[in-house]
């Protein structure tokens, strides 16, 4: 998506923004186009807010795209953010790096400080930074889930893991590192490797979680969402374990944009989001 596109989108994203905010995004746009919320080239995002209803209190949603932690653009995002601003939801899009640029932990960082930009500027979109959700789909659902899991990466950047108000995973691979790229074994140190798997990570203060997957994901093992699951409701974590028949792995989130008026995904997505 050219930037040009991209400052359209947001400019018609945040109509019913005060024309002050408006005007601040657009000095904070470069020739990359989005919201700078870091220094770094891959440090941006983009916010997709609706133009009607009410202006505050939104819940906030920071989506993270899949790409084998090692590709993907927020422009993939476009789909998802658009259906959750329908919903009434402020979606937050937002890139970072991955490999060979960042493995594990370094890519984690990027997805840290971009949860941190949405709390400080959620009102600037009408949302609400005390109902701030993460999400992902498949490499994004792991960064979502280690966030959630994990207090470290979020306390670097002053934010407590257990003040998000939900974790809601697509396709995630939270049990099991995929073994059959060759980037792997760079990208996940064999010495981290425990470190890396939101299961293994789980202590009961974890937020409420929304755990998506479907039957026919031939790309990562829908068993990834039990088994993460299992371990959430083992230490009384709030978990919601939602089954897509016929769903493969990209359907999930295709849904969204390809058909959102009968999607199950966005419509169970949309219902947890309402109850927390």
């Amino acid at each position: 998506m050219a930037a040009t596109t991209r400052r359209k989108f947001l400019s018609l994203s945040l109509v019913a923004c005060a024309a002050g905010v408006i005007a601040a995004l657009a000095r904070e746009h470069d020739n990359s186009g989005g919201i700078a919320y870091g220094t770094g080239p891959r440090q941006r995002l983009d916010v997709y807010a609706p133009d009607t209803g009410p202006r505050t209190n939104r819940p906030v949603v920071v989506y993270f795209y899949g790409g084998a932690w090692q590709s993907g653009q927020r422009s993939d995002s476009r789909g998802v953010a658009s259906a959750l601003a329908a919903q009434g939801f402020v979606a937050i899009a937002a890139d970072y790096r991955s490999y060979p640029d960042a493995v594990f932990p370094a890519f984690l960082d990027d997805p840290a400080a971009a949860v941190r930009w949405a709390r400080d500027h959620a009102r600037e979109f009408g949302g609400d930074p005390q109902r701030i959700f993460i999400m992902g789909h498949s490499s994004g659902a792991h960064i979502a889930a280690m966030l959630a899991t994990d207090p470290r990466y979020l306390a670097a950047h002053g934010v407590s893991n257990a003040s998000l108000a939900g974790m809601i995973g697509l396709a995630g691979p939270y049990a099991a590192i995929p073994t059959t790229d060759p980037h792997m074994d760079v990208i996940f140190p064999q010495a981290l490797r425990q470190r890396a798997l939101p299961v293994e990570l789980v202590t009961g203060h974890e937020p409420p979680m929304l755990l998506g997957a479907g039957t026919d994901d031939d790309d990562v093992d829908p068993r990834n969402s039990d088994r993460f699951a299992a371990a959430l409701r083992a230490h009384h974590d709030a978990v919601e374990l939602k089954k897509y028949p016929g769903y493969g792995h990209t359907t999930v989130v295709d849904s969204f944009s390809e058909r959102p008026g009968d999607s199950p995904v966005l419509a169970d997505v949309t219902a947890f989001i309402n109850a927390h």
